[in-house]
């Protein structure tokens, strides 16, 4: 492996989205990433539609680089294979519902007794505390709680909306990659590991007030948001299809009011300043659409584009695929997975001039690794078949072949 996190090593006991998305990104930049699974059908999201060969696409594009070991943890047996795999790990990372894992005996005082200085990672929906902490979570919970659906509703007073894709899970997923790569770092200087506990909540609530929470900053200021500044949003209608428009400072509406051949808009009471056009948004946003109505949106976007006004075209998923841009950057690689055929996924966004990150195999099959973490870990060949055979392990063998 070339990538940045080379001769780390990761036990990843996580499932669905958040934890698998996290570890994903670490296998890609170079961590050896074992997924422990239960024997009896693995990630739930193995069993999801959109499949082929055996495969779901959620599994494929959240668990590609890693090597999988299904082993029954309920087993002393089992539990002492798990054991053995975290006394040769850096990271333990695990998304079970608070208190599970002690209870299950892979708590934090547990662990450390064989790995003192491991990075041990808990993720959860909505925290460690609070009344919410043992309730099942799902992504419209979150956005719910964090007021997430409030603000794409557009106002205090409006209609909530959720967010048409699940933000919470892949935002502390994210989120849960850079805390862990962090802690890494921090015992590289110190020789301590530490424990680092996320929830969903707390990854949204935080992303939100970067830029959607100003009225509830100043403290003894609050306000509520009555009022959205525009139900309009900025995609626009053209004769043939959808673009979007994006006019900020002076210059850029200047060169728009060229663009589409509206001088007098310049001299208009109600867009002579950001602020004023700011107020008057509705107006503004609502001649704009009129006027883009006359044309194909191919010919507003050289235009636009030709005017320096940022503009884009509203791709479908299928047109996203051969953009040049998405081209230029070989942002999309398709690659043979033995089980599912060729696939087309994102390629590891960030991009290392010196240590790549790479796609280094697709997803597992459930159990793939499970002989070869064994042996590595010096079980004998006998004693692999005898957890064989007691349904210990299971392996990729095993699985029964999917038509």
């Amino acid at each position: 492996m070339s990538g940045p996190l080379a001769g780390f090593k990761v036990i990843d006991m996580t499932s669905v989205i958040s934890g698998p998305l996290s570890t994903m990104i670490l296998a890609d930049q170079g961590a050896e990433v074992i997924k422990v699974e239960n024997p009896n059908g693995g990630d739930f999201t193995r069993a999801l539609s959109n499949r082929r060969g055996g495969f779901s696409a959620s599994f494929l594009n959240n668990n590609r680089s890693k090597r999988s070991i299904a082993v029954d943890t309920k087993k002393s047996e089992g539990m002492e294979i798990v054991k053995k795999l975290l006394s040769t790990a850096d990271v333990f990372i695990q998304n079970m519902r608070p208190g599970v894992v002690e209870r299950i005996g892979l708590g934090e005082e547990e662990v450390r007794k064989i790995a003192p200085e491991i990075i041990f990672v808990s993720i959860s929906g909505f925290g460690h505390e609070g009344p919410y902490s043992q309730r099942p979570v799902y992504d419209p919970l979150v956005q719910a709680l964090s007021g997430l659906t409030t603000i794409q509703g557009g106002s205090d007073e409006a209609r909530p909306k959720l967010v048409r894709t699940i933000v919470p899970d892949k935002l502390t997923g994210v989120m849960a990659a850079q805390a862990i790569t962090a802690a890494l770092l921090s015992r590289e200087r110190t020789g301590k590991g530490q424990h680092i506990k996320l929830s969903m909540l707390d990854a949204v609530v935080s992303f939100l007030w970067h830029s959607d929470m100003g009225s509830q900053t100043f403290v003894g200021g609050e306000f509520p948001q009555q009022e959205a500044q525009s139900f309009i949003d900025l995609i626009y209608e053209t004769s043939d299809g959808y673009i979007t428009v994006a006019v900020n400072t002076d210059k850029q509406w200047t060169n728009l009011t060229t663009a589409l051949k509206r001088p007098e808009w310049l001299k208009d009471d109600r867009f002579l300043t950001p602020a004023l056009r700011h107020k008057n948004i509705n107006d503004r946003l609502s001649m704009t659409q009129e006027v883009l109505l006359s044309k194909p949106a191919k010919e507003w976007l050289n235009i636009l584009d030709a005017a320096d006004v940022p503009c884009a075209p509203v791709l479908k998923r299928k047109d996203v695929i051969h953009h040049p841009q998405i081209e230029a950057n070989s942002t999309i690689k398709e690659y043979a997975h033995k089980q599912a055929g060729v696939l087309r996924q994102a390629a590891p966004a960030a991009k290392f001039s010196g240590t790549p990150a790479v796609i280094t195999r697709g997803a597992p099959m459930l159990g793939e690794f499970s002989k070869e973490a064994l042996t590595r870990l010096g079980y004998d060949n006998h004693t692999i078949d005898s957890l064989i055979k007691d349904g210990i392990i299971i392996t990729a063998e095993q699985l029964p072949e999917e038509t």
